[in-house]
């Protein structure tokens, strides 16, 4: 195929600034048809369309910039607009694919109001889907559970692409077929009440621990120069992320843990891996005011984590995978660590909270035995992550 005339490009452009705009648009469209013709040409021959009042028109002209650019933001946008124009159903789901693709940086203003424009359209569009799709689980599942119904929530914003979807990423030890979920149901762990009912017992212990000369609080990571730590550098051996071991890789560490009996015998009573060299694991994590655990992934999807905290002032928050939420003092979390999370203490007072290990529940008393067989045959990770 030859390139478009230049010359008769020019005549057209002309001819659109004497008003005339039906001739402007035969003579692009004979030029630009049988030729290579690029993109922003058809775009072009779409808006003279478009202004001479021909919206399926323009938008067939669009399509064919869109075969040569399925990514070009304008051609998005004038396709949802056309649509919008046409009342056709789908503007709401165009705008909103669109607009993935808006530009950043600073915009035209008439650019910026398009798009703003376009935000309510897909705002709209989403607002009705959403209605819909919470009646029907409404309808088909009234006699949901709660963990059911926060599951079907879920599918509700993945449908919308309101939220990511997360993966289990462990850096070092991913067994097959586990459940991945950011946050583990209650249920699934019959000793989450007495823990959670001795949080004042433990929250004493803690608080005398750290009183004591004998405590042994230590930076959170310790990793050496030379191994990359990328985003968790700024925290490596900082005490602004401090812990106060009971166990750690599997050793209990009798200058904390023997001044906190309470504690320890509430750990006896849960089953935590015993894997040489790795775990069991429990501690106190202490975070400094204004301080933030960048995102990261544990390392081992075979096991969970627990937090139980203890001294949490408020504005302080955690997150994990697509799923925020406030630490309450008192109320147990179990998570899988090895989807990305994230912590952080924007106040102007210390947080506190113990973090211990546990099986992955959905794991067989077989496959708990194999696994820390080969991680410790591995040489055991170290599994705070």
């Amino acid at each position: 195929m030859a390139a478009p005339d230049p010359a008769r490009i020019a005549e057209a452009d002309a001819l659109v600034r004497q008003g005339d705009v039906a001739r402007a648009a035969a003579l692009l469209e004979a030029t630009l048809e049988g030729s290579d013709a690029d993109a922003p040409l058809w775009l072009r021959l779409a808006g003279l369309r478009r202004a001479l009042g021909q919206p399926r028109r323009s938008l067939d002209a669009v399509h064919r910039a869109l075969t040569l650019a399925p990514l070009d933001f304008m051609a998005l946008a004038m396709r949802a607009s056309l649509l919008e124009r046409m009342g056709d159903a789908e503007a709401g789901r165009a705008w909103d694919h669109a607009l993935v693709q808006k530009p950043e940086g600073d915009l035209p203003p008439v650019l910026t109001q398009m798009i703003a424009a376009g935000e309510q359209v897909r705002d709209a569009w989403i607002a009705e889907r959403s209605e819909a799709l919470t009646e029907a689980a409404r309808r088909e599942a009234s006699d949901a559970d709660a963990d059911e119904r926060a599951k079907l929530d879920r599918f509700r914003t993945n449908i919308l692409r309101r939220t990511k979807v997360y993966r289990s990423e462990p850096i070092y030890y991913h067994y097959p077929g586990l459940s991945e979920r950011e946050y583990h149901p209650r249920h699934r762990f019959p000793w989450i009440a007495e823990l959670e009912a001795a949080t004042a017992e433990i929250r004493a212990e803690m608080e005398a621990l750290l009183r004591s000369e004998r405590a042994e609080l230590v930076p959170y990571l310790q990793y050496s120069d030379h191994e990359p730590i990328g985003q968790m550098a700024n925290l490596n051996r900082n005490r602004d992320w401090t812990a106060i071991h009971l166990l750690r890789g599997g050793k209990r560490i009798d200058a904390n843990a023997d001044m906190c009996p309470r504690t320890m015998a509430l750990l006896d009573r849960i089953d935590q891996p015993a894997i040489t060299g790795a775990s069991p694991t429990a501690m106190f994590s202490l975070l400094a005011p204004h301080t933030t655990i960048p995102p990261h992934n544990g390392v081992n999807n075979s096991r969970l984590l627990c937090h139980l905290p203890l001294v949490v002032p408020e504005g302080c928050w955690f997150r994990v995978g697509a799923e925020t939420r406030p630490w309450r003092e008192g109320e147990a979390l179990i998570f899988d660590d090895t989807i990305e999370h994230e912590a952080s203490n924007p106040t102007d007072h210390l947080r506190v909270v113990m973090i211990f290990d546990l099986w992955h529940p959905d794991l067989s008393a077989v496959e708990r035995r194999a696994i820390a067989g080969m991680i410790g045959a591995d040489g055991g990770a170290p599994m705070e992550g």
